[in-house]
């Protein structure tokens, strides 16, 4: 019998870059760990007041439609908890195999690697916050 401590799958290791939660998925990804992987990361936003979720899916050569699924539903409980999900690192067959299955992914913002989706997270960011302060003044 294994265990999983909160925020940290068995087989995905979910990692903290400040307030934004880092989720590199390597290979393939069997249905329980997607489904154990989920819930994990909406209960590390939830409760570590994360602003971001990245999921890097470089590592990842196919995707079939129940993890599309769980990477649509990992970023609507994301937004549910004041937190943007944007998805890096997505190969052309990776891509081209979404949209043959007919999958949207309504409110995730894609990035080309790691570092260009952190600059989306930060710019958002910044960007609130200077639309506050502008609403202050």
């Amino acid at each position: 019998m294994s265990t999983s401590l909160p925020g940290y799958s068995a087989m995905v290791p979910v990692l903290a870059l400040g307030d934004i939660l880092l989720v590199s998925l390597q290979g393939e990804l069997h249905d329980g760990v997607a489904e154990q992987l989920q819930q994990d990361i909406t209960h590390r936003v939830a409760h570590s007041r994360a602003s971001g979720v990245i999921i890097d899916v470089s590592g990842v050569e196919i995707v079939d439609s129940f993890l599309g699924r769980v990477i649509a539903e990992i970023a609507a409980n994301a937004r549910l908890l004041a937190a943007r999900t944007v998805l890096c690192g997505m190969r052309p067959a990776v891509a081209i195999t979404l949209v043959e299955l007919g999958l949207t992914l309504p409110g995730l913002v894609t990035a080309l690697d790691v570092e260009r989706a952190l600059e989306l997270l930060r710019q958002d960011v910044s960007e609130i916050t200077l639309d506050t302060r502008a609403g202050c003044a």
